[in-house]
Protein backbone atom coordinates (compact mmCIF):
# COMPACT_ATOMS: atom_id res chain seq x y z
CA UNK A 1 0.00 0.00 0.00
CA UNK A 2 1.50 3.76 -1.15
CA UNK A 3 2.41 5.67 1.67
CA UNK A 4 -0.25 8.40 2.37
CA UNK A 5 2.22 11.12 2.45
CA UNK A 6 3.24 10.48 -0.98
CA UNK A 7 0.03 11.74 -1.88
CA UNK A 8 0.29 15.14 -0.01
CA UNK A 9 -0.12 18.05 -2.50
CA UNK A 10 2.32 21.10 -2.43
CA UNK A 11 0.33 23.12 0.12
CA UNK A 12 0.27 20.10 2.60
CA UNK A 13 3.69 20.18 2.46
CA UNK A 14 4.17 23.57 3.38
CA UNK A 15 1.83 23.17 5.83
CA UNK A 16 3.97 20.07 7.63
CA UNK A 17 7.14 22.11 7.01
CA UNK A 18 5.53 25.25 8.56
CA UNK A 19 4.83 23.74 11.64
CA UNK A 20 8.14 21.75 12.04
CA UNK A 21 9.56 25.14 11.22
CA UNK A 22 8.00 27.26 13.87
CA UNK A 23 8.72 24.52 16.65
CA UNK A 24 12.24 24.85 15.73
CA UNK A 25 12.88 21.74 13.40
CA UNK A 26 11.97 22.25 10.18
CA UNK A 27 12.15 20.12 7.63
CA UNK A 28 15.33 19.88 4.82
CA UNK A 29 14.11 22.23 1.95
CA UNK A 30 14.00 20.53 -0.94
CA UNK A 31 15.97 20.67 -4.14
CA UNK A 32 14.87 21.00 -7.77
CA UNK A 33 16.64 21.70 -10.86
CA UNK A 34 16.76 24.95 -12.65
CA UNK A 35 17.32 25.58 -15.79
CA UNK A 36 19.28 28.97 -17.37
CA UNK A 37 19.24 29.88 -21.43
CA UNK A 38 21.38 32.40 -22.98
CA UNK A 39 18.67 35.02 -24.58
CA UNK A 40 19.83 38.21 -25.79
CA UNK A 41 17.12 39.42 -27.05
CA UNK A 42 13.29 39.71 -27.57
CA UNK A 43 13.46 39.72 -31.05
CA UNK A 44 13.82 35.84 -31.46
CA UNK A 45 14.18 32.71 -29.93
CA UNK A 46 12.19 33.07 -26.52
CA UNK A 47 9.71 30.34 -27.41
CA UNK A 48 12.44 27.61 -28.51
CA UNK A 49 14.66 28.34 -25.63
CA UNK A 50 11.94 28.42 -22.92
CA UNK A 51 10.53 24.81 -24.56
CA UNK A 52 14.17 23.24 -23.95
CA UNK A 53 14.09 24.60 -20.20
CA UNK A 54 10.67 23.35 -19.64
CA UNK A 55 11.86 20.01 -20.84
CA UNK A 56 14.89 20.23 -18.60
CA UNK A 57 13.24 21.23 -15.64
CA UNK A 58 11.21 17.72 -16.04
CA UNK A 59 8.64 18.66 -18.08
CA UNK A 60 4.93 20.96 -17.36
CA UNK A 61 2.50 18.86 -19.13
CA UNK A 62 1.53 17.04 -15.73
CA UNK A 63 1.36 20.22 -14.22
CA UNK A 64 -1.21 21.78 -15.97
CA UNK A 65 -2.41 19.57 -18.31
CA UNK A 66 -6.15 19.81 -17.73
CA UNK A 67 -5.78 22.40 -15.40
CA UNK A 68 -6.95 26.15 -14.91
CA UNK A 69 -3.59 28.08 -14.64
CA UNK A 70 -2.79 31.46 -13.05
CA UNK A 71 0.15 33.26 -14.57
CA UNK A 72 0.99 36.16 -12.20
CA UNK A 73 3.28 38.67 -14.45
CA UNK A 74 5.28 41.55 -13.04
CA UNK A 75 3.57 44.75 -13.95
CA UNK A 76 3.90 46.81 -10.94
CA UNK A 77 2.52 50.79 -10.67
CA UNK A 78 3.07 53.01 -11.78
CA UNK A 79 2.20 52.32 -14.90
CA UNK A 80 3.09 55.43 -16.78
CA UNK A 81 6.59 55.89 -15.95
CA UNK A 82 9.34 55.17 -17.55
CA UNK A 83 13.51 54.38 -16.77
CA UNK A 84 15.27 56.86 -18.98
CA UNK A 85 12.05 56.82 -21.42
CA UNK A 86 12.78 52.78 -22.14
CA UNK A 87 9.75 51.20 -22.24
CA UNK A 88 8.87 49.23 -19.01
CA UNK A 89 9.21 45.88 -20.66
CA UNK A 90 12.68 46.38 -20.92
CA UNK A 91 13.02 47.66 -17.60
CA UNK A 92 10.47 46.70 -14.82
CA UNK A 93 8.59 44.61 -16.06
CA UNK A 94 7.88 40.76 -17.27
CA UNK A 95 8.29 41.09 -21.14
CA UNK A 96 5.01 40.33 -22.90
CA UNK A 97 7.96 38.08 -25.61
CA UNK A 98 8.33 36.28 -22.04
CA UNK A 99 4.60 36.31 -21.17
CA UNK A 100 3.28 35.10 -24.49
CA UNK A 101 6.10 32.10 -24.81
CA UNK A 102 4.80 31.03 -21.38
CA UNK A 103 1.14 30.88 -22.11
CA UNK A 104 1.95 29.27 -25.44
CA UNK A 105 3.42 26.47 -24.09
CA UNK A 106 1.29 26.21 -20.84
CA UNK A 107 -1.46 25.97 -23.70
CA UNK A 108 0.45 23.23 -25.62
CA UNK A 109 0.69 21.38 -22.61
CA UNK A 110 -3.16 21.10 -22.63
CA UNK A 111 -4.42 23.75 -19.52
CA UNK A 112 -7.99 24.10 -19.89
CA UNK A 113 -7.99 28.04 -18.91
CA UNK A 114 -5.23 30.51 -18.72
CA UNK A 115 -6.03 33.52 -16.55
CA UNK A 116 -2.95 36.70 -17.13
CA UNK A 117 -2.76 38.41 -13.57
CA UNK A 118 -1.63 41.50 -12.31
CA UNK A 119 -2.57 43.48 -10.46
CA UNK A 120 -2.75 47.83 -10.13
CA UNK A 121 -2.26 50.04 -7.17
CA UNK A 122 -3.81 53.15 -9.40
CA UNK A 123 -6.83 51.96 -10.76
CA UNK A 124 -9.40 49.18 -11.22
CA UNK A 125 -9.09 48.92 -15.23
CA UNK A 126 -9.36 45.26 -17.15
CA UNK A 127 -5.35 44.27 -17.09
CA UNK A 128 -5.96 44.39 -21.06
CA UNK A 129 -6.45 48.32 -21.02
CA UNK A 130 -3.26 48.47 -18.37
CA UNK A 131 -1.02 46.56 -20.70
CA UNK A 132 -2.64 49.00 -23.97
CA UNK A 133 -1.06 51.85 -21.72
CA UNK A 134 2.04 50.25 -21.25
CA UNK A 135 2.39 50.18 -25.03
CA UNK A 136 1.50 46.25 -25.89
CA UNK A 137 -1.47 44.85 -28.01
CA UNK A 138 -3.18 42.20 -25.34
CA UNK A 139 -4.34 40.47 -28.10
CA UNK A 140 -0.82 39.16 -28.95
CA UNK A 141 -1.09 37.46 -25.68
CA UNK A 142 -4.57 36.28 -25.54
CA UNK A 143 -4.07 34.55 -29.05
CA UNK A 144 -1.31 32.33 -28.12
CA UNK A 145 -3.51 29.61 -26.72
CA UNK A 146 -7.31 28.73 -26.22
CA UNK A 147 -8.83 29.95 -23.44
CA UNK A 148 -6.86 32.66 -22.70
CA UNK A 149 -8.49 35.06 -20.07
CA UNK A 150 -7.00 38.49 -17.84
CA UNK A 151 -7.82 40.13 -15.46
CA UNK A 152 -6.36 43.12 -12.79
CA UNK A 153 -6.35 41.18 -8.97
CA UNK A 154 -6.01 44.48 -7.35
CA UNK A 155 -9.94 44.83 -6.48
CA UNK A 156 -12.61 42.43 -6.56
CA UNK A 157 -12.48 42.18 -10.28
CA UNK A 158 -14.88 39.45 -12.36
CA UNK A 159 -15.55 37.47 -9.04
CA UNK A 160 -18.68 37.95 -6.32
CA UNK A 161 -16.36 38.61 -2.80
CA UNK A 162 -12.63 38.27 -2.02
CA UNK A 163 -10.86 34.77 -1.83
CA UNK A 164 -9.27 33.97 1.97
CA UNK A 165 -6.46 31.32 1.88
CA UNK A 166 -4.91 30.34 5.08
CA UNK A 167 -0.64 30.87 5.67
CA UNK A 168 0.00 27.33 6.13
CA UNK A 169 1.94 26.88 9.47
CA UNK A 170 0.21 30.05 10.86
CA UNK A 171 2.07 32.72 9.08
CA UNK A 172 5.22 35.16 10.34
CA UNK A 173 3.28 38.61 9.78
CA UNK A 174 -0.04 37.37 8.83
CA UNK A 175 -2.40 34.03 9.43
CA UNK A 176 -4.45 34.55 6.34
CA UNK A 177 -5.08 36.88 3.40
CA UNK A 178 -7.88 38.07 1.59
CA UNK A 179 -7.04 38.14 -2.61
CA UNK A 180 -9.14 38.08 -5.74
CA UNK A 181 -10.79 35.27 -6.19
CA UNK A 182 -8.67 34.19 -9.02
CA UNK A 183 -6.14 32.78 -6.58
CA UNK A 184 -8.03 30.80 -5.21
CA UNK A 185 -10.21 29.41 -8.58
CA UNK A 186 -6.71 28.46 -10.26
CA UNK A 187 -5.01 25.01 -10.10
CA UNK A 188 -1.49 26.01 -11.06
CA UNK A 189 0.30 29.45 -10.17
CA UNK A 190 3.29 30.48 -12.67
CA UNK A 191 5.27 33.64 -11.19
CA UNK A 192 6.55 35.42 -13.80
CA UNK A 193 9.25 37.87 -12.29
CA UNK A 194 11.56 40.15 -13.54
CA UNK A 195 15.21 40.20 -12.75
CA UNK A 196 15.87 43.41 -10.58
CA UNK A 197 16.95 44.43 -7.11
CA UNK A 198 15.11 45.93 -4.31
CA UNK A 199 15.89 47.80 -1.25
CA UNK A 200 13.04 46.47 1.10
CA UNK A 201 14.08 42.45 -0.14
CA UNK A 202 17.42 43.00 -2.15
CA UNK A 203 16.29 41.07 -4.98
CA UNK A 204 12.59 40.87 -6.88
CA UNK A 205 12.29 38.03 -8.62
CA UNK A 206 9.80 35.30 -8.64
CA UNK A 207 8.65 35.50 -4.87
CA UNK A 208 8.95 39.18 -4.85
CA UNK A 209 6.78 39.37 -7.46
CA UNK A 210 3.47 37.77 -5.86
CA UNK A 211 3.57 40.61 -3.31
CA UNK A 212 1.49 42.41 -5.72
CA UNK A 213 -1.26 39.43 -6.31
CA UNK A 214 -2.40 40.96 -2.40
CA UNK A 215 -5.14 43.35 -3.87
CA UNK A 216 -4.38 47.07 -3.22
CA UNK A 217 -8.13 47.39 -1.71
CA UNK A 218 -7.05 45.90 0.77
CA UNK A 219 -4.13 46.12 1.83
CA UNK A 220 -2.73 49.42 -0.54
CA UNK A 221 -3.22 53.13 0.53
CA UNK A 222 -6.99 53.38 -0.27
CA UNK A 223 -7.91 50.67 1.72
CA UNK A 224 -11.21 51.35 4.36
CA UNK A 225 -11.28 50.50 7.65
CA UNK A 226 -14.52 48.90 7.98
CA UNK A 227 -14.06 46.80 4.78
CA UNK A 228 -12.33 47.00 1.48
CA UNK A 229 -12.19 50.44 -0.58
CA UNK A 230 -14.74 50.46 -3.56
CA UNK A 231 -11.22 50.98 -6.48
CA UNK A 232 -7.26 50.54 -5.75
CA UNK A 233 -4.76 54.07 -4.94
CA UNK A 234 -1.75 54.61 -3.40
CA UNK A 235 0.73 52.13 -2.65
CA UNK A 236 1.49 49.67 0.05
CA UNK A 237 2.79 51.32 3.51
CA UNK A 238 0.46 48.95 5.49
CA UNK A 239 2.40 46.54 4.12
CA UNK A 240 5.68 48.36 3.78
CA UNK A 241 5.47 50.38 7.10
CA UNK A 242 2.59 48.29 8.91
CA UNK A 243 1.26 51.64 10.38
CA UNK A 244 -2.43 50.22 10.07
CA UNK A 245 -4.20 47.10 9.86
CA UNK A 246 -5.88 46.07 7.02
CA UNK A 247 -10.07 46.65 7.11
CA UNK A 248 -11.73 44.74 9.86
CA UNK A 249 -13.07 42.51 7.37
CA UNK A 250 -9.77 40.89 6.77
CA UNK A 251 -6.95 39.05 9.14
CA UNK A 252 -4.95 41.20 11.02
CA UNK A 253 -1.22 40.92 11.64
CA UNK A 254 -0.53 38.24 14.44
CA UNK A 255 1.45 41.19 16.27
CA UNK A 256 1.24 44.58 16.30
CA UNK A 257 4.08 44.87 17.93
CA UNK A 258 6.39 43.54 15.70
CA UNK A 259 9.50 45.48 14.19
CA UNK A 260 7.84 48.19 11.53
CA UNK A 261 10.84 47.90 9.57
CA UNK A 262 10.73 47.07 5.66
CA UNK A 263 13.37 45.00 5.65
CA UNK A 264 12.20 43.23 8.45
CA UNK A 265 8.50 42.69 6.63
CA UNK A 266 8.44 42.90 3.16
CA UNK A 267 10.71 39.46 3.38
CA UNK A 268 8.24 38.03 6.13
CA UNK A 269 5.11 38.74 3.76
CA UNK A 270 6.03 37.91 1.07
CA UNK A 271 6.65 34.22 2.86
CA UNK A 272 3.16 34.47 4.07
CA UNK A 273 1.63 34.57 0.92
CA UNK A 274 3.95 31.67 -0.88
CA UNK A 275 2.68 29.44 2.08
CA UNK A 276 -0.90 31.06 1.53
CA UNK A 277 -0.93 30.84 -2.48
CA UNK A 278 2.31 28.47 -3.41
CA UNK A 279 3.87 29.10 -6.58
CA UNK A 280 4.32 26.14 -8.94
CA UNK A 281 6.46 27.81 -11.77
CA UNK A 282 8.94 30.39 -11.29
CA UNK A 283 10.35 31.88 -14.77
CA UNK A 284 12.69 35.15 -14.45
CA UNK A 285 12.97 37.54 -17.34
CA UNK A 286 16.41 38.50 -17.41
CA UNK A 287 16.59 39.17 -21.24
CA UNK A 288 16.51 42.82 -20.29
CA UNK A 289 16.37 45.14 -17.00
CA UNK A 290 17.47 47.68 -15.21
CA UNK A 291 19.66 47.97 -11.86
CA UNK A 292 19.16 48.74 -8.08
CA UNK A 293 15.62 49.27 -7.90
CA UNK A 294 12.21 48.17 -9.28
CA UNK A 295 10.73 51.75 -9.52
CA UNK A 296 12.16 54.53 -11.64
CA UNK A 297 13.86 56.49 -9.54
CA UNK A 298 16.18 55.77 -6.95
CA UNK A 299 15.42 56.83 -3.06
CA UNK A 300 18.79 58.10 -1.56
CA UNK A 301 20.48 58.39 -4.39
CA UNK A 302 23.69 56.43 -3.57
CA UNK A 303 23.18 54.48 -6.87
CA UNK A 304 22.17 55.12 -10.12
CA UNK A 305 19.76 52.67 -12.15
CA UNK A 306 21.72 50.96 -14.70
CA UNK A 307 19.91 50.28 -18.23
CA UNK A 308 21.74 46.54 -18.85
CA UNK A 309 20.91 43.71 -20.79
CA UNK A 310 22.06 40.45 -19.12
CA UNK A 311 20.32 37.88 -22.11
CA UNK A 312 19.37 34.82 -19.44
CA UNK A 313 16.07 33.77 -18.92
CA UNK A 314 15.76 31.40 -15.71
CA UNK A 315 12.65 28.48 -14.92
CA UNK A 316 12.30 26.02 -11.96
CA UNK A 317 9.50 24.13 -10.56
CA UNK A 318 10.55 25.65 -6.91
CA UNK A 319 10.74 29.44 -6.50
CA UNK A 320 13.48 29.47 -3.95
CA UNK A 321 15.57 27.89 -5.54
CA UNK A 322 14.79 29.14 -8.78
CA UNK A 323 15.49 32.75 -7.27
CA UNK A 324 18.77 31.34 -6.07
CA UNK A 325 20.25 30.78 -9.69
CA UNK A 326 19.24 34.08 -10.67
CA UNK A 327 20.73 35.65 -7.39
CA UNK A 328 23.69 34.09 -8.37
CA UNK A 329 23.58 35.36 -12.20
CA UNK A 330 23.27 38.44 -10.46
CA UNK A 331 26.53 38.16 -8.88
CA UNK A 332 25.53 38.00 -5.45
CA UNK A 333 25.82 35.15 -2.78
CA UNK A 334 22.23 33.49 -2.32
CA UNK A 335 23.56 32.20 0.73
CA UNK A 336 23.96 36.02 1.64
CA UNK A 337 22.31 37.11 5.08
CA UNK A 338 21.30 40.61 6.27
CA UNK A 339 23.83 42.92 5.72
CA UNK A 340 25.49 41.60 3.07
CA UNK A 341 24.90 42.61 -0.73
CA UNK A 342 22.14 42.36 -1.64
CA UNK A 343 20.33 41.90 1.37
CA UNK A 344 22.34 45.06 3.34
CA UNK A 345 19.05 46.23 4.64
CA UNK A 346 16.84 43.72 4.87
CA UNK A 347 16.36 40.31 5.85
CA UNK A 348 16.82 37.21 3.18
CA UNK A 349 14.02 35.95 1.43
CA UNK A 350 15.95 33.02 0.32
CA UNK A 351 16.80 32.45 3.57
CA UNK A 352 13.01 32.21 5.42
CA UNK A 353 12.41 30.53 1.97
CA UNK A 354 14.65 27.68 2.82
CA UNK A 355 13.91 27.82 6.41
CA UNK A 356 10.18 27.17 6.25
CA UNK A 357 11.04 24.09 3.79
CA UNK A 358 10.08 25.46 0.51
CA UNK A 359 13.63 24.84 -1.18
CA UNK A 360 17.00 25.37 -0.83
CA UNK A 361 18.87 28.06 -1.61
CA UNK A 362 22.24 26.27 -1.57
CA UNK A 363 23.69 26.19 -5.11
CA UNK A 364 25.81 23.33 -3.80
CA UNK A 365 22.33 21.25 -3.84
CA UNK A 366 20.88 22.55 -6.98
CA UNK A 367 21.32 21.27 -10.25
CA UNK A 368 21.40 23.82 -12.77
CA UNK A 369 20.27 22.44 -16.43
CA UNK A 370 21.07 24.71 -19.77
CA UNK A 371 24.24 27.52 -19.83
CA UNK A 372 26.15 27.15 -16.47
CA UNK A 373 25.78 30.18 -13.77
CA UNK A 374 29.44 30.61 -14.45
CA UNK A 375 29.18 31.36 -18.32
CA UNK A 376 25.69 33.47 -17.85
CA UNK A 377 26.83 35.56 -14.60
CA UNK A 378 25.58 39.33 -14.84
CA UNK A 379 27.06 41.41 -11.89
CA UNK A 380 24.41 44.25 -11.22
CA UNK A 381 27.41 45.64 -9.04
CA UNK A 382 30.41 46.50 -10.77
Amino acid sequence: MQNSWMQWTRREWLAAAGVAGLGGKARAAPSSTVAVARCPSYDSGILEAMRKMFDQIGGIGKLVSGKTVAVKIAMASPIRERTNFRPAWQTRWSHPAVIGAAVHLIGQAGARRIRILEGSSEDDHPLEENILIGGWDPADLVREAPSVEMENTGSIGLGKDYARLEVAGGGLIYPAFDFNHSYKDCDVLVSIGKLKEHPNSGISLSMKNMLWALPATIYGDSAGFEGPAPRPFGEFNMLYKGFRQPPETSPAEKDPGSPRDPGYRIPRIVLDILRARPVDLAIIDGVETQTTVESTVVADGNREINLVRPGVLVAGLNPVSTDAVATALMGFDPQADRGRPPFEACDSMLKLGEEAGIGTRDMGKIEVAGTAVREARFPFRG
